[in-house]
């Protein structure tokens, strides 16, 4: 009797434990399919879910052992001997114990199983709010996640073309001058169907300023805003910046006031033939009127939405135009009165004589620079030069400016410095140059 009692015994809490891992199995896929169906209320009863786990399992447990109580009264009344009783009542024992021992794990099993699902719900739910709050409402903890999505969300599709090769492109001038540049050559590239390598500015100008592409203007956003266009890539392709290393590529510099179709019959077979074509040279190297219309139109994308300052250059502008406004109406004055500016286009009107010498070495000093003699008066009164900052203050006044407006001078250095600023002082005293902005001081080199 005793080896089939041990064997009973054996079979019941095997079968229990079975029993106990199916019942929990089937609890963790009820809860995960609530999750997906309905996560948001699992938040409000998670606490039930454990409650009601708890009971049932209770239920299952308290089952189970008035079955072996029950099971042990009828091996009595059998008529068991003394001994078979004491062993039996052993067994029960051990067995009551092992009921009891798992039930308090399974409780604390339950109850991670639950806070981890809980836990991944919130997760969810707070990651889900995010995207729909965008960057702007979200905590700042999760700012950078929620603005990854949303610039995502907002992306174009990318264009996908057969690409001809890679186009590089040194831009050179002024700041103004390069960034038309630049809309120029996305231009290009998009018709051509090349890659466009991010452009290099020009640092051996008159103003020999170091800053890179990413120093000024925001690549990523250049990059991303364009995708629907033209690839644009930072750097070329590691097997082929091995051959920039080795001078292994082509290098032009287009014919200026050029058509489109100069690009497509002279530089495309470049860049075929080539892989590589480097563009030195980049000023008024595409003619402004003629083009079709979708090469126009890609033009003013590429300048007034593409090419976005970085943050830290925006948040000066705003700096400025802020503590300008405190002191009143103001009004911005791009006085093109600056030295290089002078010496390019020969004129030299108010000059002296030792000015008028120096421009002209500056003008041979630049070997690109293909105008190097040059009639002043002629020019002047073809009206090819920049107002004198005395023709500016004679403008403002014929446009019936009031004098007491704030006049922020937005140039370079003014060439003949004081001499040449009397008169447009005279005439508008509140003056405010750029190297006194963030003091906002009055020039006071004519009180």
């Amino acid at each position: 009797m005793l080896p089939s009692f041990r064997a009973r015994i054996q079979e019941e809490k095997t079968r229990f434990f079975k029993r106990s891992s199916s019942f929990a199995n089937n609890f963790v896929l009820s809860v995960i399919r609530e999750t997906q169906v309905a996560s948001f209320r699992i938040l409000h009863y998670g606490k039930d879910i454990v409650d009601v786990a708890i009971r049932v399992y209770g239920r299952d447990m308290c089952r189970i052992e008035g079955e072996m109580e029950e099971r042990e009264r009828r091996r009595r009344r059998w008529g068991l001997g003394l001994k078979g009783t004491a062993l039996g009542d052993s067994r029960v024992e051990k067995l009551k114990s092992c009921i009891v021992f798992p039930r308090s794990r399974v409780k604390l099993w339950i109850i991670r199983a639950t806070t981890m699902v809980l836990l991944w719900t919130c997760l969810v739910q707070l990651t889900t709010l995010g995207e729909l709050l965008g960057p702007s409402g979200w905590p700042c903890c999760f700012s950078h996640e929620s603005a990854a999505s949303f610039l995502v969300k907002s992306l174009p599709p990318k264009r996908v073309y057969q690409n001809n090769g890679y186009l590089m492109v040194s831009c050179n001038g002024g700041l103004n001058q390069m960034r038309a540049a630049i809309c120029d050559m996305v231009a290009i590239a998009r018709y051509l169907n090349v890659t466009l390598i991010v452009p290099e500015l020009d640092k051996t100008s008159f103003w020999a300023d170091p800053s890179e592409f990413q120093d000024i203007f925001d690549v990523d956003h250049f990059i991303t805003s364009l995708r629907d266009e033209v690839r644009i890539l930072k750097e070329l392709p590691p097997r082929l910046k091995r051959r920039v290393v080795l001078g292994m590529i082509y290098t032009m510099p287009p014919i200026s006031w050029s058509d489109i179709s100069y690009y497509q019959d002279q530089v495309l077979p470049l860049i075929r033939k080539y892989k590589v074509v480097h563009l030195n040279r980049t000023d008024a190297r595409l003619a402004n009127n003629g083009q079709p219309f979708e090469i126009q139109k890609l033009r003013c994308r590429v300048n007034f939405s593409a090419l976005k300052f970085t943050p830290q250059i925006e948040e000066l502008g705003e700096k400025v135009i802020r503590l300008l406004r405190q002191k009143g109406r103001f009004m911005v004055l791009h006085l093109r009165y600056e030295m290089d500016m002078l010496a390019f286009s020969g004129c030299s009107q108010g000059c002296n004589k030792e000015e008028v010498e120096e421009l002209t070495r500056m003008r041979y000093a630049y070997p690109w620079w293909k105008e190097k003699i040059i009639n002043s008066e002629l020019k002047r009164r073809d009206g090819l030069c920049p107002l004198t900052p005395e023709e500016t203050a004679l403008t403002l006044r014929a446009l019936d400016i009031d004098s007491s407006i704030q006049v922020y001078i937005a140039a370079g250095e003014i060439y003949g410095g004081t001499r040449r600023m009397l008169s447009l002082a005279a005439a508008y005293p509140n003056l405010v140059a750029r190297k006194l902005q963030f003091s906002f001081k009055l020039w006071n080199m004519f009180s």
